[in-house]
């Protein structure tokens, strides 16, 4: 469990340090990327209001954006383990925000880990564990992030080099975030097929698809409860395709993006997720779950295709692969051709 001084932390939202503009004002709304000193996060803000953060506490286990946050100010993100929301599920405390990781990197489970494993486990996960803050940049419209991580067994040892740069661009009630992360292999590297990965969001309960399951969550004053979800305001999400498939059904589907819809506190919203055709894998195989896992894996290929597919993905020492992802957050239900515009003007990234 994320310790209280974390919780705390997170919540900071007062800037320190000094933002760097850049040199050209690209229109759009005024995006604000603030190093928070000595509380391991950036935050993103536009015309002054919390869009997300980049935390990089030893806790999470990998770096991740927490919360999201949409134009009209509803959280995206579960809330779950910051922060006692009634409704929320307990489970799979590695489900936080926006990351990006793997279930098995040389036989180690980079995607389950969380501060939740016991001790004589702890040798059996892969650790993600941030280096440098290469860049920070706010602007009109545009704005960038990148930072760097390593890829560390439990004793250390570093198996990727990881550069990642966060792309913000934000027209209200359009907001974009491309993820651009290279992975550089210190010694031969296999990805083993495994269909916990790749980039996912773990998204609040009201975009979770409707279920009449008993299901463990918290109640109004904190406390685990198992109840069923009778309401759909707390999950009436509904995933579509860009080959038109929609609900539960997406599960193990292929296609180049998937979208997840529903209504918060009155706002209708979009979470898109957009696979690059550069992209090992691609297009890639969605694991999307109703229970608000979204998530989109190119590497994992056998459990999606039925065995009809595998892909163990290799990197030899020296080489490396880049990986592109577009998450799109609409302050309204986007179509399937604005969707697709998006899309194309990504792949030409």
């Amino acid at each position: 469990m994320v310790s209280r001084v974390i919780k705390s932390i997170l919540f900071l939202l007062a800037c320190f340090g000094m933002p760097r503009a850049y040199a050209q004002d690209s229109g759009g709304n005024q995006i604000e990327v603030v190093n928070v000193i000595n509380h391991s996060k950036v935050d993103i803000k536009v015309d002054g209001e919390l869009f997300t953060s980049f935390v990089y506490s030893e806790d999470l286990k990998k770096p991740v954006l927490w919360p999201v946050i949409s134009p009209a100010g509803n959280m995206l993100t579960r809330s779950y383990p910051f922060i006692d929301k009634a409704g929320d599920r307990v489970d799979h405390p590695h489900q936080v925000g926006v990351w990006f990781n793997y279930g098995n990197v040389n036989g180690l489970d980079f995607w389950n880990n969380s501060s939740t494993i016991p001790e004589d486990k702890k040798h059996e996960y892969g650790v993600i564990v941030h280096q440098t803050l290469e860049k920070v940049q706010s602007g009109s419209g545009r704005a960038m992030l990148a930072a760097s991580a390593n890829w560390e067994t439990r004793d250390y040892i570093t198996l990727l080099e990881e550069h990642t740069s966060f792309e913000f661009e934000v027209n209200d009630p359009i907001r974009i975030i491309d993820r651009i992360s290279t992975l550089k292999a210190t010694s031969e590297v296999t990805f083993k097929d495994n269909k916990e990965g790749l980039f996912a969001i773990r998204v609040a309960g009201e975009l979770e698809l409707p279920s009449d399951e008993s299901i463990k969550q918290l109640d109004s004053t904190g406390a685990i409860i198992n109840a069923v979800r009778s309401d759909s305001k707390l999950a009436g999400g509904g995933y579509r395709s860009a080959l038109g498939l929609e609900g539960a059904g997406v599960w193990g589907s292929r296609c180049r993006w998937m979208k997840l819809s529903g209504e918060i506190s009155g706002e209708l919203v979009s979470v898109v997720i957009i696979d690059h055709p550069g992209n090992p894998g691609y297009p890639t195989y969605w694991h999307a779950r109703g229970y608000g896992l979204f998530a989109a894996n190119n590497l994992g290929q056998r459990i999606f295709s039925q065995g009809n597919n595998e892909l163990n993905f290799k990197l030899k020492t020296g080489e490396s692969a880049v990986f592109k992802y577009r998450l799109v957050i609409a302050g309204q239900d986007l179509t399937d051709d604005q969707i697709n515009l998006l899309a194309d003007q990504f792949a030409e990234k």
